[in-house]
This record gives structure tokens, C-alpha cells and sequence, in this order.
């Protein structure tokens, strides 16, 4: 099979999940057309403020860049319900350390719509007077939504957490750019935070979710999608 077959180019891309056909935005955000439902992960607000405080000095505006990437995103699809699937706060003192400006900018994107913060493993609880709710999973119709993908066969989940990134290879050479990644069965999103890094989906981490499979990454690029075949997917 040639490089053109395996790397499908895809201005609206969509991904099957459990036979729900969904969209999935360059921007790094799922969306659910008919039930209005725009999904994101591992948002880490506040990760730059968190490095500060340990001495390892980043740009203090991770947060800011974060929302605004989000907000671009939500005017463009309106959506009804927007999904966070955990880890949206990069700590548990994150809310402490958000800038009131970023604050209001949160509540302001929040308002006029039904917002649901997935719990994960750096944020267990929500930050004081966030707002929204708060879950350990959520259901809709076929789908299930949670932080952390579960280890073996878990028909319609959709989850973030482990942060894939394809680095994709061909004659010409390559690319690292983070990615979808599913098998029809699953899908698990990109990280959307401004810090939040990559894990290469050849990484043994994917490994206990596609097992014999071969999945596909559904690569982020500027303004298009691209549908790019394990074959094509090397490693880091």
C-alpha cells in the first residue's frame, strides 16, 4: 500500500464511534451534531502556574491561550453540552491559582449551556465556584465518556488522559502531531491544553486498548484533519 492510500485528507473528518458518527474538529475537539454535545480533553489549566511554583519557569499564560483556542472552537459549533473530560484543572490548587480575568472568561463560556466536568486523576474535585457538574462518567445513547480509557474492550467509549500523538513517516520524512486514535470501538482524544504534550500512540500504553487491532490517527493539522494508518505511524 502506498503513502496516498494510508493518509487520507479530510477537511470535515468524521470518526465512527459504536456506529455514531461524529466530528472531529483540527482544532482537537470531538463533536456531537445531533445531540449538539462538543467534547474536550485534558484542557490542564493553570499547568504553567504549577511548574512556576516548582522553580520551572514557563510562560504564565497557558491558561488564557488555552481558553481562547476553546472559545474559537465552541462559537464555532454553539454546542448545547459541553463535556471536559478531566484533568481540566492541572492540580487540585489549580482554582487557587487562576487569574480572575481567566476566571470570568470560564464563566462566560459557560453560561447559556449545560457543562459537565468529567473527574480525572489531577482533579478529582472541582476548583471552588467554578460551576458546571461534575462526574465520574457519563453515558449518552451508545457513547460512554470518562478520563481514563479502561484496559481490554469498552464498545463506545470515548476518552482522554493518555494524550496521543502520531508521528507520521513517509519517503520525504516526517511529523509529530497529536491525534485522534480509535478503532471504530473507542477513540481516544488529543490533549487540547496549550502544555499538556503528547505520548506516541506506539507507545505500550495504547497497547491494552487496541491490542492485535490497528487502530487509526486521525492526525491535527492546521485546517484539516488527517486519517493516517497505523503502518504509516512510526515511533519517536
Amino acid at each position: 500500500m502506498n503513502m496516498q492510500a494510508r493518509i487520507r485528507t479530510e477537511t470535515t473528518a468524521h470518526i465512527a464511534v459504536a456506529d455514531v458518527r461524529l466530528l472531529a474538529d483540527p482544532g482537537g475537539v470531538l463533536v456531537h451534531e445531533t445531540e449538539r454535545l462538543l467534547v474536550v480533553a485534558d484542557l490542564h489549566f493553570e499547568k504553567g502556574s504549577a511548574f512556576a511554583s516548582r522553580r520551572q519557569l514557563l510562560p504564565p499564560y497557558d491558561t488564557a491561550a488555552t481558553l481562547a483556542r476553546l472559545t474559537r472552537l465552541i462559537m464555532r459549533h454553539d454546542p448545547k453540552t459541553v463535556i471536559a473530560l478531566g484533568d481540566s484543572f492541572h492540580d487540585v490548587r489549580a482554582g487557587e491559582r487562576i487569574s480572575s480575568a481567566d476566571r470570568e472568561a470560564l464563566k462566560a463560556l459557560m453560561q447559556r449551556r449545560q457543562w459537565i466536568w468529567i473527574a480525572g486523576n489531577h482533579d478529582p474535585a472541582l476548583p471552588q465556584d467554578i460551576g458546571g457538574e461534575m462526574l465520574e462518567t457519563l453515558r449518552v445513547g451508545a457513547l460512554t465518556f470518562r478520563h481514563e480509557p479502561q484496559a481490554g474492550a469498552a464498545l463506545g467509549e470515548i476518552a482522554g488522559h493518555l494524550h496521543p500523538a502520531a508521528r507520521v513517516t513517509s519517503p520525504s520524512g516526517s511529523v509529530r502531531r497529536r491525534c485522534f486514535v480509535g478503532d471504530g470501538t473507542r477513540c481516544v482524544m488529543p490533549a487540547f491544553g496549550a502544555y499538556a504534550g503528547g505520548l506516541n500512540i506506539r507507545d505500550r500504553a495504547f497497547a491494552p486498548l487496541f491490542g492485535d487491532a490497528a487502530p487509526t490517527a486521525h492526525v491535527l493539522g492546521q485546517s484539516r484533519v488527517y486519517a493516517v494508518g497505523w503502518s504509516a505511524c512510526g515511533h519517536d
